[in-house]
């Protein structure tokens, strides 16, 4: 039994070695080995070999298997008052000051079907619809037995996730976030000098390379020139809360949220020792005006690392850009757009918080291929004369969405968990009214 002890905690030794040697010591100082590399082209080749059997043996059916994205249904862009007229153009007579007509009720009876069969809101709150598999069990289509070499393939990835990967990556994440917590508490003891602040960035950033080494995280960084500056509001769309470790893998940002207990909790505390992160009591989050002011107090401070903040207020599927959130628009500090797009094929980033919880969702992540992003830094952007925050907020979203290849809504994200706000369904009512009603006075001469 002894000799058994003693072989185990020689291959523990062996691993922690292994991991310290090859992956921690490389990640700590931003370089690589090459593993990652080697490992990404084997994947790549791997995925690409069975996309080929896929196809061969589904020619016919991959035309009906198209990606949601592509849309079920064909809408025109047109306003409510344009297709009412073309409902109306058969009549023999025209109204004059507006009237109703019976025919008014099929555009209400399609546009409430066409919600139905295809909501472009509740669909981005799923996983995003793979054409082909990518040998993962994560996906929405049905795949049945194709050949026994891709199902032995299969089942060879099932044993490097869970037996080899999984393990691996546990044990980084373990590791970056005890050393985050104990480096910021550490750094947290020194004066406020320069070096506190050289140190504290450091700390955050090495402990994020950790982390993004523990997901087999293959980063690409575009226009790097445009990267947030100290004095700033770094704004994203979101998609997972891996988007932090993405960023901050680049560079240290400064956090905003809601103080938390448990593990988060000793996180934030730790965290805010050494740099200043915006922490908010449950209360003071429901108070714009105080939140606003700490937000401004943080940004004119020109020395204080930029803000990162999301605003559409929950993670989408990857494939849009939901509505902003006015707050951080009203600041009058220079925005800072970053637009961050995932590769669907190596691993689902997405997290449905309505389905899964955290820890479930971090072991989905650990247990996928890889995680191979693309994030643009796009030029800082500042208000205009005459534009509110909202408008604002939407110009941002919209260079986001151009730039990430993403889907522009103006729904806003709230909609994952609330009904549509009655304000919305009386907007339409008091259009169709005024239709129906006229607005031309002279119809009643």
């Amino acid at each position: 039994m002894e000799e058994f002890w003693t072989l185990a905690l020689w291959a523990l030794k062996v691993w922690l070695y292994l991991i310290v040697g090859l992956i921690m010591v490389p990640a700590m100082f931003g370089f690589s080995l090459g593993i990652s590399e080697t490992y990404m082209t084997i994947l790549v080749n791997t995925l690409e070999w069975a996309t080929l059997k896929i196809q061969k043996v589904y020619a016919e059916d991959r035309a009906l298997k198209a990606s949601s994205s592509n849309g079920l249904i064909q809408r025109d862009d047109g306003s409510m008052e344009k297709e009412f007229e073309e409902l109306r153009c058969s009549r023999l007579k025209q109204p004059v000051g507006g009237d109703f007509t019976l025919s008014d009720s099929f555009y209400f009876t399609r546009r409430g079907i066409e919600s139905i069969v295809e909501d472009e809101v509740t669909q981005r709150f799923s996983s995003e619809e793979l054409v082909l598999w990518n040998l993962l069990t994560r996906t929405n289509n049905d795949f049945q037995f194709i050949s026994l070499r891709l199902t032995l393939v299969y089942s060879l990835g099932i044993v490097v996730r869970y037996c080899i990967l999984a393990p691996l990556r546990i044990t980084l994440a373990c590791i970056g976030l005890t050393w985050l917590v104990i480096g910021t508490s550490a750094v947290g003891f020194l004066p406020n000098w320069r070096m506190k602040f050289w140190l504290s960035e450091w700390v955050h950033v090495m402990c994020y390379r950790i982390c993004a080494r523990g997901l087999s995280a293959t980063i690409r960084y575009h226009n790097r020139e445009n990267k947030p500056q100290k004095g700033g509001i770094c704004v994203a769309n979101h998609t997972s809360p891996i988007d932090i470790v993405i960023l901050c893998n680049d560079g240290c940002y400064a956090m905003v949220g809601q103080i938390h207990g448990g593990l988060m909790g000793v996180l934030q505390r730790a965290m805010v020792r050494s740099c200043p992160h915006v922490w908010f009591e449950r209360a003071e989050m429901k108070d714009r005006h105080l939140v606003t002011k700490r937000l401004k107090d943080h940004v004119n401070d020109k020395t204080k690392l930029p803000i990162l903040i999301f605003p559409e207020g929950t993670c989408v599927n990857n494939t849009s850009v939901m509505m902003f959130k006015k707050g951080s628009f009203e600041i009058g500090a220079t925005i800072y757009p970053v637009a961050i797009k995932y590769d669907p094929k190596f691993g689902d980033a997405f997290w449905n918080s309505s389905k899964y919880s955290m820890v479930s969702y971090l072991l989905r992540m650990m247990t996928s291929w890889a995680l191979v992003c693309n994030v643009w830094y796009l030029p800082a952007m500042h208000q205009q004369e005459g534009e509110d925050a909202v408008q604002f907020a939407n110009r941002v979203k919209s260079v986001i969405a151009h730039q990430g290849g993403l889907v522009d809504l103006q729904w806003d994200g709230g909609l994952k968990r609330a009904k549509v706000k009655e304000s919305f369904k009386e907007e339409q009512q008091k259009q169709y009214s005024s239709m129906v009603v006229g607005d031309d006075s002279s119809s009643s001469d």
